[in-house]
């Protein structure tokens, strides 16, 4: 069942709460969906004191540029791969004052499927500062559809 905006409105209001409540605050950084994550966030009211800053790194150029995505792991995994996901999301750490961050990379389609990789693709990456070390969790899902 796909997301409504509501659906999504509310998700980005309560993982506000939350940030907020920490005291924390968190960056994104986006291929596939080319910064609507940072949108959905920032449409909150109150969304400074807790959004630090996005990242849409579309290109496997800006993911190096910016994120500092090794271009060995681009060119041994794919921009759309768990690695890519992982090195993006410890990227957005690394180049924001963030403590938390999120990194998506996926095949939106209609067009760029590849054997084993069909559209509808999407690695999720969450990084989270601990002292000196960094967390990380990566999740791979499937949606239906394209775009």
């Amino acid at each position: 069942m796909p997301y409504t905006d509501l659906d999504l409105a509310q998700l980005a209001a309560r993982a506000g709460r939350r940030l907020l409540d920490s005291r924390r605050s968190v960056a994104t950084a986006e291929s596939c969906t080319g910064g609507w994550i940072a949108k959905a966030l920032t449409d909150i009211a109150g969304s400074s004191q807790w959004f630090d800053q996005g990242f849409v790194t579309y290109s496997n150029e800006s993911k190096t540029v910016r994120l500092a995505v090794p271009a060995a792991v681009l060119r041994r995994h794919g921009a759309v791969s768990e690695a890519v996901a992982r090195a993006m999301a410890v990227g957005a750490l690394r180049h924001s004052g963030a403590h938390v961050a999120l990194a998506v990379t996926g095949i939106a389609g209609p067009g760029g499927a590849m054997p084993g990789k069909p559209v509808g693709t999407v690695w999720l990456a969450w990084a989270e500062r601990r002292g000196r070390s960094i967390r990380v969790a990566v999740q791979l899902k499937r949606f239906r559809g394209d775009r």
